[in-house]
């Protein structure tokens, strides 16, 4: 019997996730560090310190129910969270800049 969730895990199985991320980030590497600085501030002002999705639903002062965050279901999410620490490690580090803006 088919079911549609064996053929996503069939194809999720399949894919490195590791290598593609290699071959996405190729072209990052070779850039110089005025723009490996304005990348990594762009970086972080993109992606959130925090899954955007998780929310607390209040009535009347009251909490009714939570939402979990969801981000942890994405299959990207713990290379985005990955790229936006190093990022940030980037600016302190090799740019000298204040990263706290950045840590909310």
């Amino acid at each position: 019997m088919f079911h549609p969730s064996n053929g996503i895990n069939r194809l999720l199985a399949q894919i490195d996730v590791g290598q593609m991320w290699q071959k996405l980030s190729h072209p990052f590497r070779s850039m110089s560090s005025t723009n490996k600085c304005q990348m990594a501030h762009r970086i972080c002002q993109m992606v959130p310190a925090h899954c955007p999705f998780e929310r607390n639903v209040v009535l009347f002062g009251r909490s009714l129910f939570q939402i979990p965050a969801l981000c942890k279901l994405n299959p990207f999410y713990e290379q985005v969270i990955e790229l936006r620490f190093r990022a940030l490690s980037y600016l302190a580090d090799q740019c000298d800049e204040d990263v706290s803006c950045y840590c909310r």
